[in-house]
């Protein structure tokens, strides 16, 4: 099924309110497209917390936690910083469910391993629990820059809404 980024933004704000629960952000290669998808959805302030969009390694590091040795060995576009950074910003804000989104959205930036088009997701629930679940995938996005951040915002609405 699918979906526009809109669509699936009401969908994961009325799942999220249904149930009870709050969410954060941590966007790189989106820029923040996915927390501007959310909060304009009427009613997203009662559970959606904020978002950090950490663009830089520092930033990923001094905000969210990264550890540097885990942006050293594996690079900012990969599972394991994708996975620390949905945890740190369940940290920061305090939430039940966090995702996170870094890749290489184009037209340069991309590895022979990692090319262009490469976006790593993390999505955290129950930090600091026993509960505690950090999830993460990689995929491969085709099309231009715009094409590349929208399709990855589509991803983490949707699999929010199907985690939910």
């Amino acid at each position: 099924m699918t979906c526009k980024t809109e669509e699936c933004a009401r969908r994961l704000v009325e799942a999220l309110s249904a149930a009870g629960k709050t969410l954060a952000g941590a966007e790189s290669c989106t820029g923040g497209l996915i927390a501007s998808e959310i909060t304009s959805v009427s009613g997203a302030s009662a559970v959606f917390c904020g978002a950090v969009v950490s663009y830089t390694n520092q930033v990923k590091n001094q905000v969210l936690g990264v550890c540097q040795n885990t942006l050293d060995e594996f690079t900012a576009v990969s599972e394991e910083v994708a996975a620390q950074m949905a945890e740190g910003a369940a940290r920061l804000m305090k939430t039940d469910f966090a995702y996170s989104v870094t890749g290489y959205a184009g037209p340069g930036g991309g590895t022979p391993d990692k090319p262009v088009g490469t976006v790593c997701f993390g999505f955290c629930s129950g930090f600091g629990t026993q509960n505690q679940k950090t999830k993460t995938a990689t995929v491969h996005f085709e099309g231009d820059r715009n094409q590349v951040r929208v399709q990855a915002a589509i991803y983490v609405l949707k699999t929010l809404a199907e985690i939910l």
